[in-house]
């Protein structure tokens, strides 16, 4: 009989018409798996192989705008889900009315699933786990319409002790890389392990959800230089490490952010599909993508309702090239200015989804240009070298150093937040630093809400509508003491002061805007929520708390507001949060 060996996880809805959506699977051999929904709606579709491995991503059609349905998951006409001995709530799909007026968006970051042996958890409950406990006691209260998670969902580089035992049995440790990941069976390994957590396994089945890699997907600082890239490729085990984690992410991620019609236009897809075993047509496509990254694309767009995303590739379509560095290769910077403009007044809401913080703390942005001056060459071959030092020792690669590509995003931002069709706010969703905050740009003309034509034409005016930086880390991690301490610092005066000596040692010009902190940092395991309703928004910063006698994966812990903030009035009016004063904080 064949066993749904991962999964269900229901991917994309469609909010255009409300009645699609799909749902992937990965079964331990070939088969015809289908959803049957309780409402009518329901899809099939034949398992393709990948190295062994047998996956399906199964459209579900005949959907009813506005409503919930619970579905099952069958293989060859048999029920495998929901398991028998499930604790949980039967698995649904919630479809929203046409058109929506409102969408809950949650989000965060950087999850190290599994869970200590001993049954002390000491970066304490899982967020996912204790919002999906949460959710299944309570399914209707504030459930999100989609969870966005913003890279490191798996850790290829920092294996927990029961992989690490696994790999061992296999190949022997003193040898590159170590108790690495090395090849796409052991990648299999590390999605079994965080999404065969119970909770999150259900919690992924009812709640849609949309991904992008971040560095530890693949290998901490992941084209942090091109000096860095070159060691790594000099090495015996590099490229079936970096194949590997494309090829891996492009199954178990990639494919369920698509439309079904962008499936449908997808060569790679088809022809996967289509081979008796698609191994060698998808391992032809990574070789590609790691040789020439804009000949794939990872980033894309969704639309819900009247609120657009655009998640961003910050990892793969990097330029390297110290001379000129940037964040974005040209195609992928020019699909985000062509997506951000498109269609204006049609969205109230524009978020950027992108691993890396666009405004970190000061200090740190400034340290990052500063570091890429010496990189480049501005005081000498000696002040290079050491700089490429600190700057894999510091992890200084978020965009502050790629000067080009965060004044380009700057200017985007405030272009697409101008005139009369403008968005009501524009919010980059990130997370990666292992902490929360929200910060908030100073614009050049901010005295007064006008700039000169001038300055509205060079996009550095202030824009009409709210732009915000929106950063949530860990969902289950830790960050050490000392780094925490550095993180305050680096938005304290002396810390601006102190990031702006560096910038002068670098001849690093000033960054276009400045910006401000006003919440956080807030540190722990947490999700952020972002409720939009027409053209107000609000936002809820919640963390998971262990309570008395609770245990590794949520069980007694439960999630408490840190903080919670308007950020743009309803069509009543009402104070907004813009100094930071208006939200409601408990940390």
């Amino acid at each position: 009989m064949t066993e749904l060996r991962l999964g269900p996880l229901l991917r994309y809805i469609d909010w255009e018409s409300g009645d699609n959506a799909t749902v992937w699977v990965e079964t331990d051999q070939p088969c015809t798996a289908e959803v049957r929904c309780e409402s009518g709606g329901a899809g099939s579709a034949r398992t393709f192989k990948i190295a062994g491995h047998h996956y399906a991503l199964i459209p579900v059609t005949g959907l009813t705008p506005g409503s919930s349905t619970a579905y099952e998951v069958l293989l060859d006409g048999r029920r495998v889900w929901p398991l028998d001995s499930s604790r949980f709530p039967p698995s649904t799909i919630r479809t929203p009315a046409v058109p929506a007026d409102s969408v809950r968006v949650s989000f965060g970051s950087c999850r190290w699933a599994a869970a200590p042996a001993d049954g002390h958890d000491p970066v304490g409950p899982d967020a996912l786990d204790t919002l999906a406990i949460r959710l299944a006691a309570t399914p209707d209260e504030d459930r999100p319409d989609v969870l966005l998670l913003l890279g490191d969902q798996v850790y290829a580089d920092e294996t927990s002790e029961a992989t690490r035992d696994r790999i061992a049995a296999h190949r022997d440790l003193r040898e590159p890389p170590g108790a690495g990941i090395a090849n796409f069976e052991e990648y299999t390994w590390l999605y079994d392990e965080s999404w065969k957590d119970p909770e999150v396994r259900w919690l992924l089945s009812t709640v849609p959800s949309c991904m992008i890699f971040d560095d530890h997907d693949v290998i901490d600082d992941w084209n942090t230089s091109a000096a860095w890239l070159a060691e790594m490729r000099a090495t015996p085990w590099w490229q079936e490490r970096i194949l590997s984690a494309l090829m891996s992410y492009w199954v178990y991620q990639h494919l369920g952010n698509l439309s079904p019609a962008e499936l449908a236009a997808d060569p790679l897809y088809a022809a996967v599909r289509s081979a008796p075993d698609g191994t060698d047509a998808l391992r032809r496509f990574a070789e590609q993508a790691d040789a020439e990254p804009s000949a794939a694309r990872w980033s894309y767009r969704r639309d819900f309702g009247r609120t657009r995303l655009l998640m961003v590739d910050t990892r793969a379509a990097r330029v390297l090239d110290e001379q000129q560095r940037a964040m974005l290769d040209t195609q992928e910077e020019q699909w985000l200015r062509d997506q951000a403009l498109q269609t204006p007044g049609s969205f109230d809401h524009l978020l950027v989804g992108t691993s890396l913080p666009w405004l970190l703390p000061p200090l740190i942005h400034d340290a990052e240009g500063w570091n890429t001056a010496l990189c480049r060459g501005e005081r000498g071959a000696r002040w290079a070298r050491f700089g490429e030092k600190v700057r894999r020792r510091s992890d200084l690669e978020h965009w502050g150093a790629f000067p080009s590509s965060f004044e380009k995003l700057t200017r985007l931002m405030a272009e697409v937040g101008s005139g009369r069709d403008a968005p009501a706010t524009v919010c980059v969703l990130s997370g990666d630093v292992h902490h929360a905050y929200v910060a908030e740009p100073r614009w050049p003309a901010d005295a007064g809400r006008a700039g000169d034509a001038a300055d509205r034409a060079a996009g550095v005016a202030p824009p009409d509508a709210r732009v915000l930086q929106l950063t949530c880390s860990a969902l289950h991690n830790s960050i050490p003491r000392p780094i925490r301490l550095g993180f305050r610092f680096g938005w304290s005066r002396a810390g601006r002061r102190l990031g702006r000596l560096l910038a002068r040692h670098g001849r690093a010009p000033a960054p276009l805007i400045s910006w401000r902190k006003t919440g956080g940092p807030w540190f722990g395991n947490q999700l952020m929520t972002l409720t939009l309703r027409g053209r107000s928004a609000s936002l809820r910063l919640q963390q998971a708390q262990e309570q008395a006698n609770g245990d590794v994966r949520g069980e007694g812990a439960r999630l408490v507001t840190a903080d919670e903030r308007v950020l743009t009035p309803d069509q009543g009016g009402g104070p907004t949060a813009a100094d930071g004063d208006s939200g409601r904080s408990a940390g």
